[in-house]
């Protein structure tokens, strides 16, 4: 099944992206500006900036629970979406709680998932904003697939780039990647956390239960109505399964081109299809 949506994909995925293609994204003005604030909910203090105008778009960095910072927004990831999407949306961007940046909070060992979707609504709650986009890399998938479930009638389009999802045959792939990447490193940055705690953290994120994307049951993506544009990549932490049944199952879910970062020339094909399809989603 997954060999024959393959080739599919391999066949008209160049053809959707045409299709959706409108001046390029990589030569959009700059809007106006970027500015570095903080964001502060009893101890949670969570680092922001806005670039932009127009409808407002969360953007959430890849790079795992370390690397997902505004500076990985801005150049960690396949294309710079800030860059790319600046000119007619307003982008907000955060680091993660407790990441390499500037974002801190507790540990919320028995609900690793939900803390940080807290933090994102949050973030929209301090700006004044109901009804917003999201548009995210890697470990931003589960927080979307989060998002839409805790907060149906606020995420009127999401996008989940090479999403972080569950694979079989590595189990263990996602947690054993974090608690290197990530679990070491915090609790060397931070010294009320312990090595118990981070793995108890990440054994709630990865091992408890794992199964498709991790924050949302395939019952809930067959009745999800929001409109979700997956990019899908395959490695050990990207599932292409995954990725490819939650476009397939959501009702109005669709799928960019594959593969769509393994050569320069493709991305910015990829990017005017995620262009397209946001400004397609947009509320009138």
């Amino acid at each position: 099944m997954v060999d024959q949506v393959r080739r599919k994909l391999l066949k008209t995925g160049a053809a959707v992206a045409a299709m959706a293609a409108t001046p390029s994204l990589l030569a959009q003005q700059a809007g106006n500006g970027q500015s570095g604030r903080f964001y502060q909910r009893g101890d949670v203090r969570i680092r922001y900036e806005e670039t932009g105008s127009g409808f407002p778009l969360l953007l959430i960095a890849g790079g795992g629970l370390n690397g997902s910072t505004i500076a990985g927004i801005r150049g960690g990831n396949p294309f710079n979406a800030v860059e790319a999407l600046q000119g007619e949306f307003r982008c907000i961007y955060a680091d993660l709680r407790n990441s390499s940046g500037e974002s801190t909070g507790p540990l919320e060992v028995d609900r690793p998932w939900d803390s940080h979707t807290d933090d994102h609504l949050g973030l929209m709650d301090h700006l004044g904003i109901d009804k917003f986009m999201v548009l995210g890399f890697c470990i931003a998938g589960p927080f979307i697939w989060n998002l839409l479930r805790r907060a149906p009638d606020r995420v009127v389009a999401a996008v989940p780039a090479q999403p972080a999802g569950f694979r079989p045959e590595l189990p263990t792939a996602l947690y054993d990647s974090q608690s290197s990447g990530w679990g070491a490193r915090v609790v060397e940055r931070r010294p009320e956390f312990t090595s118990a705690m981070v793995d108890q953290y990440l054994t709630a994120m990865f091992r408890n239960n794992p199964d498709f994307v991790f924050t949302a049951t395939r019952d809930f993506v067959r009745s999800c109505q929001t409109p979700v544009l997956v990019l899908p990549d395959d490695s050990a932490g990207h599932s292409f399964d995954a990725a490819i049944e939650s476009a397939m199952l959501a009702p109005h879910g669709q799928l960019s081109m594959y593969p769509w970062k393994d050569t320069p020339e493709k991305i910015p094909l990829a990017v005017r299809h995620v262009r397209s399809f946001l400004l397609s989603s947009r509320p009138a």
